[in-house]
């Protein structure tokens, strides 16, 4: 394996891409006039430009140029009913139909509210917001009034929004909270720095899998050692489980046998739009009373009814906690036979994850948190991307996967067939198992 072999390839990829993807390169230089990038979300952008989705449908998507392919990414895990289920659609339009923007307390949030809080038991009550990112941030606002204490710990490869994210220390964008940033999957090291810095700590914000840094369990004896931790010195554990919470009939952290003080919530369970909520126990929430506490809690659109509506029949109608598991089940199948592939190839790479979320990894070894993953070769993951492009697939540029309810058990068929051919393509660049 060379440099410049790997290079030659990528080039070749690239040059396939321009030549098949005409109008997609046309819409993104004509955007690019006006928004930075020419789009309002970083993740979506790759070189040499991205792909412009013209429609959905179930579990396929449509690009400008007229190319169908099956989806593997769904909206990042947003898009866990896929782009068209009627049961979604009939409950906005009829939510739709009595007013958008209501200016009060409405009929829907409280079914919505009472639906989540039955499923997730750890949660006793909550509130909404529009994103996993507001979610998080209420969540630590809670504990650090709850508190009275300013230091949150957080781990190396976190992603818990916009604002929020985390690698060796908080990234430039990162809100300036006092953040103390340790390894993920190492319990003897949090252990001891959660003893250390015990009277200062007011949470431990963590996700039972590492989602945006390459789809990381997280060790039992690990997150245990979070909520022994958290119990010793005071402080409040918040699992964000944005995320993790569709990889188990009631959450991972429920599936695990570990119980949070405070659990985020978004993407999927408002149906596939705006969403986010923080919830727990009714103590920490209490703060958020009018009645009682002292803090506010603001947003124009938090109960707005479209969201309330989709939420309400996806969690009750397609996402109920049989279907959480039977899907579940269907990407652990996928992800034994992919590593089974992988393994039978002689090649080291590697799918981790849980449930239906997973990520390809060019590497030999466990994974056990994002410092593992410094020796993978990036260029091998864009390859991969756009040779799956080649074969229909539509996944993540970083090697992301993700499965959604209308996807059939063809294109999970098709799926590992394409790492099969991506394999027999580019032995000669990928590391040896050896």
């Amino acid at each position: 394996m060379t440099d410049a072999a790997i290079d030659h390839a990528l080039a070749e990829a690239h040059r396939r891409f321009i030549d098949s993807n005409p109008a997609s390169r046309r819409q993104f230089e004509e955007q690019a006039r006006y928004m930075p990038g020419a789009n309002s979300r970083s993740v979506l952008f790759y070189a040499p430009f991205p792909l412009t989705i013209a429609k959905g449908e179930g579990a396929a998507l449509w690009d400008a140029d007229g190319h169908r392919y099956a989806d593997f990414i769904a909206e990042y895990t947003a898009g866990v009913y896929g782009h068209s289920a009627p049961e979604i659609r009939d409950a906005v339009i009829e939510a739709m139909q009595s007013g958008i923007n209501l200016t009060g307390h409405n009929l829907l949030e409280g079914r919505l509210a009472k639906t989540i809080c039955e499923r997730f038991p750890q949660i006793e009550q909550l509130r909404f917001t529009n994103s996993g990112t507001e979610a998080n941030l209420m969540a630590i606002t809670a504990a650090l009034h709850f508190t009275g204490r300013r230091k949150i710990v957080v781990f190396s490869g976190g992603y818990h929004g916009g604002v929020l994210g985390f690698g060796a220390k908080p990234l430039p964008t990162t809100v300036p909270f006092d953040f103390l940033v340790l390894p993920y999957n190492d319990p003897q090291l949090a252990s001891e720095q959660i003893a250390k810095h015990g009277p200062d700590i007011a949470a431990i914000l963590v996700e039972p899998m590492q989602g945006a840094s390459g789809c990381i369990p997280g060790r039992l004896e690990f997150l245990q050692a979070l909520r022994d931790g958290a119990t010793k010195v005071g402080a409040l554990l918040i699992f964000d489980e944005v995320m993790t919470s569709r990889l188990a009939p009631n959450g991972l952290a429920n599936k695990l046998g570990i119980r949070s003080d405070l659990t985020t919530l978004g993407k999927y369970i408002g149906g596939g739009m705006s969403f986010g909520a923080f919830g727990g126990r009714a103590d920490v929430m209490a703060q958020f009373d009018p009645r009682t506490g002292s803090l506010s809690h603001s947003g124009t659109f938090n109960n707005n009814v479209m969201t309330m509506a989709a939420g309400y029949a996806g969690l009750t109608k397609l996402f109920t906690p049989e279907a959480a598991g039977a899907l579940a089940e269907r990407g652990e199948a996928m992800r034994a036979r992919l590593n089974a592939l992988c393994a039978k190839e002689g090649v080291a790479m590697q799918f981790t994850g849980v449930g239906s979320l997973m990520n390809a990894h060019f590497l030999r070894g466990e994974v056990r948190r994002v410092d593992d993953l410094a020796v993978v070769d990036g260029r091998l993951r864009q390859l991969l991307f756009f040779h799956l492009l080649s074969q229909g697939i539509y996944a993540s540029p970083r090697g992301f996967v993700v499965l959604s309810l209308p996807l059939p058990d063809a294109d999970i068929d098709r799926f590992v067939a394409a790492i099969g051919s991506f394999i027999g393509e580019y032995r000669a660049l990928l590391p040896s198992a050896e």
